[in-house]
């Protein structure tokens, strides 16, 4: 008998710190999840396939790799609020606008507790806010919003 793998989720992890991005790979790792890990929001959008959003407001910020990475599903985006060139919520901003990408759920993090800005971005479509250091308690909220764009996928390919 051949038991049926569970599914496993992308998620797509931003940070602009080292530290950070491996603490926060590391936790998803352990909650059953696949992880690429960028450091800016511009490698975000270009490994989205949003290449074009990228090039129009930083030229100079596109990495010269040839791949992009439009065919990868992606069941989750987690970014860092502070980080330069572009933030989180510009992230988040840029994400939604797009036809393609705008139902991957998306999840800021911070370190710093700012009310107004916690509820900008929740405005603007993310789906959590979490303090950092993140824990795995935070992660297992979000299986249920991987689970929405999975079966979005799923069905959209039907």
């Amino acid at each position: 008998m051949v038991m049926a793998a569970k599914p496993q989720f992308h998620v797509l992890a931003v940070d602009d710190s080292l530290f950070d991005r491996k603490l926060i790979e590391r936790l998803l790792q352990k909650a059953s999840c696949q992880v690429t890990t960028v450091d800016s929001g511009y490698k975000a959008l270009e490994f989205l396939g949003l290449r074009e959003c990228v090039e129009i407001n930083e030229p100079d910020a596109v990495s010269t790799s040839p791949v992009i990475h439009q065919e990868v599903e992606v069941n989750l985006i987690i970014t860092d609020y502070c980080m330069p060139g572009m933030t989180g919520y510009d992230l988040l901003k840029k994400v939604k606008e797009s036809s393609a990408r705008k139902n991957i759920p998306v999840v800021i993090m911070s370190s710093e507790n700012v009310p107004a800005r916690i509820s900008r971005c929740l405005e603007e479509g993310a789906e959590e806010f979490f303090l950092k250091p993140v824990r795995l308690a935070d992660l297992n909220k979000l299986k249920p919003h991987m689970m929405k764009t999975k079966l979005k996928n799923q069905s959209g390919r039907d």
